[in-house]
């Protein structure tokens, strides 16, 4: 497994177009989400020890964000092949024992992580209302550790500063986890 850093937000970058499944069994697509205030795109998968440990703040996290009306969709472009434990039916299992209240969709081709410049797991992209990337960082400065009571909830503050102005903050930091499990091309 190994640790990638995002890179550096490209402000402005469209947001990419998707039609994926969802651990609902719904296709979702980016227009589902054409009427809220920012947008939230997150790749995350179920094996990562990175995404395991903020799986509970990112739940609380995402719930403050859909009170603000701003979208939330988590994407999982890993190959299920070499990673069984990021296939449907253990996205399923997670998403309902965790109490997903965003819709958790199954890249399969991996087209779509591919085509947003998805590096890692949790890899977060943060679009205002017309579709522009205005924040691509983490969930806050504790990967791995627990958060304190008082610590700053950085993609929250993030998103809710692209909700209200449609700009994000001016300080990013990179999120951090394992690589996006991609298919060997031969």
């Amino acid at each position: 497994m190994a640790l990638l850093q995002t890179p550096v937000v490209k402000t402005g970058e469209k947001v990419q177009a998707f039609k994926l499944m969802g651990t609902d069994n719904k296709v979702w697509q980016l227009d589902d989400f054409k009427d809220k205030s920012a947008l939230l795109i997150m790749f995350i998968c179920n094996h990562c020890p990175y995404v395991k440990a903020i799986q509970q703040r990112l739940v609380a996290d995402v719930k403050t964000l859909q009170a603000m009306n701003i979208g939330v969709v988590a994407i999982n472009s890993n190959d299920p092949a070499d990673y069984p434990e990021d296939d449907m039916a253990h996205m399923k299992k997670i998403s309902q024992e965790l109490g997903y209240t965003f819709p958790y969709l199954f890249d399969e081709t991996q087209e779509v992580g591919k085509s947003f410049g998805a590096v890692c797991t949790p890899d977060f992209f943060g679009y205002n209302a017309k579709g522009e990337l205005q924040y691509r960082g983490r969930l806050d400065a504790f990967a791995r550790e627990a958060r304190p009571e008082n610590a700053k909830a950085e993609l929250v503050e993030a998103l809710r500063l692209i909700a209200q102005t449609g700009k994000g903050l001016s300080e990013q930091f990179s999120s951090m986890g394992c690589s996006i499990k991609w298919r060997n091309e031969d």
